[in-house]
């Protein structure tokens, strides 16, 4: 009888050590010191498939690489030393070998940086310095996607959290256009206030390594946004807000915790 409690016992005491390992492994994914996280910020498409192409026809790639170099300039400013860009030249980049040149350099976190488009049925025809192009005013704003397919899932979605919530703070909205259901669409809304969807299919998350998430930072089909997202300040707030949430979640402070903002 003493012995079947003694390895009862030490049965209860190998799960309690389990799981209390799980739970030390799971907050240690973001406690981190700035200088010693790299972060990988992964710059969407290529210029031989450069997605969307905006209202006045300019390539998605070339709003994409804009802001990167933007993000990548704020981190390194903040200490955040060891981050690095994915895909600057242009050149082009499977997407599985994106995910695994952020693993082989050690990232412990990769955001990529995308801007939106809308489905066909939303485009209407315009002219833009004499020729004919497609825009659109039905969305505008910006979006994030995890994927439950990561093995990070939970910190990739606190960390989209965390992003969506510092966007909002610089005075920008979420896009709802995602969650409609029609073809093309049809995302699980994860988080409405903070536009945080769910796309387990989506290669650069669901094959990274580290938390991941996608940033679409605005919908450059949008004849008005276009113009907005091309700016200099906005690129400040994206960046200064990716900065933000990634400080937050080093420091362990609550999304939106206005304490770890240098602006």
């Amino acid at each position: 009888m003493r012995s079947a409690r003694a390895s009862g016992l030490g049965a209860i005491i190998c799960c309690l050590g389990w799981i209390a390992g799980k739970l030390v492994a799971a907050s240690s994914v973001w406690a981190c010191e700035p200088a010693e996280f790299p972060i990988a910020i992964d710059v969407g498409h290529d210029r031989a498939r450069p997605g969307a192409f905006s209202a006045r026809g300019v390539p998605e790639f070339e709003f994409n690489l804009a802001l990167a170099r933007e993000v990548l300039a704020t981190l390194l400013a903040a200490r955040f030393s060891r981050s690095f860009l994915i895909g600057e030249s242009g050149a082009p980049l499977e997407l599985p070998e994106r995910t695994a040149t952020a693993g082989r350099a050690g990232a412990r976190v990769l955001v990529s940086i995308h801007h939106d488009s809308v489905q066909p049925r939303y485009l209407e025809p315009w002219t833009f310095q004499g020729r004919a192009r497609e825009h659109t005013t039905y969305a505008r704003g910006f979006s994030l996607f995890v994927s439950a397919r990561n093995s990070f899932f939970a910190a990739s979605k606190d960390l989209a959290v965390r992003i969506g919530s510092e966007l909002r703070a610089t005075g920008k909205r979420p896009s709802v256009h995602h969650a409609e259901p029609i073809e093309g669409e049809g995302r699980e809304v994860i988080d409405a206030l903070n536009g945080i969807y769910r796309f387990d299919d989506l290669v650069v998350l669901r094959s990274a390594a580290m938390p991941a998430v996608l940033l679409e930072a605005g919908v450059i089909k949008h004849s008005d946004e276009e113009l907005v997202v091309a700016t200099r300040a906005f690129q400040a707030d994206v960046a200064g807000a990716i900065r933000s949430a990634l400080e937050q979640a080093c420091t362990g402070s609550l999304p939106g915790d206005p304490a770890v903002r240098h602006d």
